[in-house]
């Protein structure tokens, strides 16, 4: 590939990777500055720029609270100006036509950045796969709604805005990436936690028709009945709810109106206390992060029970699943420090129940006259027996969950759809707190784990190699499936089943007759979202 290439908006000149087979382009701008009069406005193409742009630095990350941005590692400015994006290709020339990996970052829809070094597409790139990674606004800048932003959209409409730039980027990529080798028939988004609900959203969303052919979505696929979808990154609000919070949120901020308040500073707009939606019953002590994405008729036309039932939703070939220790279930080895230490509840995050009266007070307020019989089902006698249960639980919960989801997505599609469950505990965070979390499987997929590979056994090498090939073999035909790998049935709303991927391959129960019914009339019970 030449390092430099003429996109729509100009020429860009990128850099070769530390494999100098694979180039990197940084900080493209695939849409124009959201600031002033087009903050809480859907993006817009960028202007035409002379000459040829170097793109050999990230651009900034979206705002985001300080803390948060820390986190992420990543020494990169912050600015409004933050919708650009970043290309890894290893095509030799532009006549080549590999298929696109888009990947979207997680982070509760407040923080996160396309070049945190986790998600750097070197090693897929090297692999055969071309690798985008983009900003999208988050927070208030990404999902404020108002009556009076509604108005003046001309759809009635808003509080989508993070979901638009992420179909923007998409239109982006169709327009332009035959240039860097990419084949824009052969899209795949992929994301994981709120990245892989803005994964189901545009899946859900009519505006993205067409630009995708394939979905990725790491953690969080839930059946409609399960009230953890109400928290999760797959949470939703409705209009009316978005626009009085919205409202409030420009008096709190001493505006009367989008005037005023498209005239603050964008400091002024970043709430680094992490405002929680608190109207919303989760059946437990949780609560969804106020700013995410809206049903609003419009860029999400209908919550995930009416699309699903009606077969709305873009027919796209499927992999999704969930982790061993996440979703309120953690490794034992874990255990004693929760008990010991403070935990600040965050926006979205699930309850851990690690002591009996939790376990116990728990299963009373969210399961009510069922609550004997999940008690039954999962005993406790003592604080560590809880904690077992409790973990035993949340697990039966997301496999049961995304089974039932499987049931309701395949009912009006024609894609194929692969389901999983990770269960590696990874070493990369320390022997004492060794577990498959929220977010693990992402190491291997990308090959990138925090501190580079030293700390990876040969097993963990084997694991990534098995693992980053089902990802490559899914983005370039649909099917994981691919030679030397163990077999990863297709999903079937027959068979309550699950492959396992990580400390094995294989395909496992999704849990035993029993406890199988017992969820399903649980979820059967409860609103449909």
């Amino acid at each position: 590939m030449r390092p430099t290439v003429d996109t729509e908006a100009g020429p860009v000149e990128g850099i070769p990777c530390r494999d100098r087979s694979v180039t990197v382009f940084r900080g493209i701008p695939y849409a124009a500055a959201p600031v002033g009069d087009l903050r809480w406005r859907p993006p817009v193409v960028p202007p035409r720029w002379e000459g040829v742009r170097r793109a050999d630095r990230f651009g900034p990350m979206c705002p985001q609270a300080p803390t948060e941005a820390a986190a992420t590692g990543v020494d990169v400015p912050m600015s409004e100006d933050c919708l650009n994006l970043n290309i890894w290709t290893g095509a030799p020339s532009q006549g080549e036509r590999r298929p696109v990996l888009v990947w979207i970052y997680g982070g509760g829809f407040r923080e996160g950045t396309g070049a945190q070094p986790r998600y750097d597409g070197e090693n897929l790139a090297r692999q055969g796969l071309v690798v985008v990674t983009f900003n999208y606004r988050l927070g208030a800048f990404g999902f404020l709604a108002t009556p009076e932003l509604s108005e003046e959209s001309g759809h009635d409409s808003s509080g989508n805005y993070g979901l638009l730039d992420c179909v923007a980027a998409l239109r982006w990529v169709r327009d332009n990436i035959e240039r860097f080798g990419g084949d824009p028939g052969r899209v795949t988004i992929a994301g994981q936690s709120a990245g892989a609900g803005m994964v189901n959203f545009l899946a859900m969303s009519p505006h993205a028709k067409g630009l995708f052919h394939r979905a990725v979505a790491q953690s969080h696929a839930r059946y409609s009945r399960d009230p953890e979808l109400r928290y999760l990154s797959t949470s939703y609000r409705l209009s009316a709810d978005a626009e009085r919070a919205g409202e409030r949120y420009t008096r709190e901020h001493g505006a009367r109106d989008i005037r005023e308040l498209r005239a603050l500073h964008w400091h002024k707009l970043v709430d680094g206390n992490h405002p929680v939606d608190t109207s919303v019953e989760t059946g437990g002590t949780s609560s969804p992060p106020l700013f995410r994405p809206v049903v609003d008729g419009w860029v999400i036309p209908a919550g995930y029970d009416t699309t699903y039932a009606k077969g709305l939703q873009n027919d796209v070939d499927y992999l999704t699943g969930n982790n061993l220790d996440e979703g309120g279930a953690v490794p034992e080895t874990l255990v004693p420090a929760l008990r010991a230490g403070r935990r600040t509840p965050r926006p979205g995050s699930p309850p851990v129940h690690v002591t009996l009266e939790q376990h116990r007070t728990a299963a009373v307020r969210k399961f009510g006259p069922l609550a004997d019989e999940f008690l039954r089902l999962y005993p406790a006698t003592t604080d560590d027996e809880a904690a077992r249960a409790g973990s035993e639980a949340a697990r039966d919960n997301s496999r049961l969950s995304t089974y039932l989801w499987g049931q309701d997505w395949s009912r009006h599609t024609t894609g194929r759809l692969h389901t999983y469950f990770w269960t590696h505990r990874t070493p990369s965070r320390g022997a004492s707190s060794q577990g498959a979390f929220h977010g693990s499987e992402i190491d291997y997929v990308f090959g990138n784990p925090a501190g580079g590979t030293a700390s990876w056994t040969e097993q963990d090498h084997a694991i990534a190699r098995t693992l980053s090939a089902y990802w490559i073999n899914f983005t370039a035909t649909g099917d994981p499936n691919g030679a030397g790998l163990p077999e990863w049935p297709a999903f079937s709303a027959d068979a309550a089943t699950v492959m396992e991927v990580g400390a094995h391959f294989r395909r496992i129960p999704v849990s035993d007759p029993e406890h199988i019914d017992f969820w399903t009339r649980f979820f059967r019970a409860q609103q449909a979202w």
